[in-house]
């Protein structure tokens, strides 16, 4: 029986640019899980060489390397290991590793089903190739909008390279069995770009939950008790941010309510100007802290009062959700949303906070108010709501068990 069982499963080739130990979201968690629930998974991937575009210690640089990580198949291939802020560096580190992709799996042992993860795009364009010629389903999963992306955070701004991009995206997500998207707002944006909505599946993204686990069982606060009623941004400080709207929210807060204090944990490019901007306008209800290990972050989530998300105000952050927004809700704290759509609604919905106007300082400082001024009571069923969404909705074994019924539905 138990050989019958192994015969029958579902064998996926998970194509991803980035995996542990280097930083990522759909690593070894995922790879893991889906192993856990019964599918054969290999993973190609290439050397660690992110964010800092130097090999990891303990890593050479060879035609193929096979290990294992946590009972999991790890195939490397090479690349050219480059993350600096030129672009001909960053294009030679996307093209050699889909040029190593597309060539391994050619020849690899025959998958089921292939997984692709974007971005970059240029894994996708290895995926539909390989896929083509061993006749073998692709799912991408599309997790930056390209070129949308690349324009709205200046990293693109050419109209022919956007417009060029633009059509190689369309011609990967044509040659899709299915494609899954982070936000109804995704998937709305593809089906206008013509691409069919029976083909697109919406699958939510969710959280690094060992670290927000591990911090609910810790019952001392990594702040003072000194009566502070603490609203927490955690995570990367830069211009998509815009957390200078922020600050004049705290200005505004400060002259109303001073037991109200915002705290801003983590690191970026925007991090210093930030700290001058608090200097300059001698807002004393601002605290900025260092970034912190994963594993820690989890105890300031705990901590907080209330927990902050905040991003520009773009028609591309309309259809996005943040991923801090899983971790904030797994992390039973009230939300204050500043980002509008389909976030917004996320949060609306599920009861698990309160919503601002992205880029208005006074929406935000209304929020942060409304927020102190909530009951405990009020504020406890806003965390336990957010708690119950993410299990019902967001969890890891949600997700996985969504996109292990794609998978066994392509591979029959």
């Amino acid at each position: 029986m138990e050989k019958v069982l192994i015969d029958m499963a579902v064998r996926v080739l998970l194509m991803t640019q980035w995996f542990d130990p280097e930083p990522t979201f759909k690593g070894i968690v995922f790879a893991r899980e889906l192993a856990r629930q019964g599918f054969e998974v290999e993973v190609i991937t290439g050397f660690p060489n992110y964010p800092g575009g130097k090999l990891y210690p303990g890593y050479k640089m060879k035609l193929c390397q096979k290990e294992q990580i946590d009972g999991v198949n790890i195939t490397r291939v090479p690349l050219y290991p480059s993350h600096d802020k030129g672009k001909i560096g960053r294009v030679l580190n996307y093209v050699t590793f889909s040029i190593s992709l597309m060539l391994y799996g050619l020849f690899a042992k025959k998958a089921d089903v292939i997984y692709s993860y974007h971005p970059p795009l240029t894994v996708g364009i290895a995926a539909a190739i390989v896929g083509f010629f061993r006749r073998v389903p692709v799912v991408n999963d599309v997790q930056d909008m390209w070129p949308d992306t690349l324009s709205s955070t200046g990293m693109v701004s050419n109209k022919r390279v956007l417009s060029l991009v633009g059509k190689v995206c369309d011609w990967v997500y044509k040659r899709s069995a299915k494609i899954v998207v982070l936000s109804p707002g995704f998937k709305t944006l593809l089906v206008e770009r013509g691409v069919p909505a029976e083909k697109i599946e919406i699958i939510y993204n969710w959280c690094a939950e060992d670290a927000i686990n591990q911090s609910q069982n810790v019952e001392q606060s990594v702040f003072k008790a000194d009566g502070k009623f603490r609203i927490l941004f955690a995570g990367n400080m830069g211009l998509a941010q815009a957390l200078d709207v922020v600050l004049d929210a705290a200005a505004l807060v400060s002259a109303q309510v001073p037991e109200i204090e915002f705290v801003f944990l983590g690191g970026g490019l925007e991090v210093e100007n930030l700290k001058r901007l608090s200097q300059e306008r001698a807002l004393n209800n601002v605290v900025f802290l260092p970034p912190v290990s994963m594993a820690e972050v989890g105890l300031y989530l705990y901590s907080a009062d209330a927990l902050l998300v905040h991003l520009k105000e773009d028609d591309l952050f309309k259809i996005t959700i943040p991923s801090k927004t899983q971790a904030y809700m797994a992390a039973g704290r009230p939300i204050l949303m500043a980002v509008d759509g389909n976030a917004a609604d996320l949060v609306s919905s599920s009861q698990s906070g309160v919503v601002a106007k992205s880029g208005n300082a006074t929406s935000v400082a209304d929020a942060a108010i409304q927020l102190f001024r909530a009951s405990d009571t009020e504020r406890a069923a806003m965390g336990e709501n957010g708690i119950a969404f993410y299990k019902s909705h967001l969890s890891l074994v949600r997700g996985v068990e969504k996109f292990g019924s794609i998978f066994k539905l392509l591979a029959n």
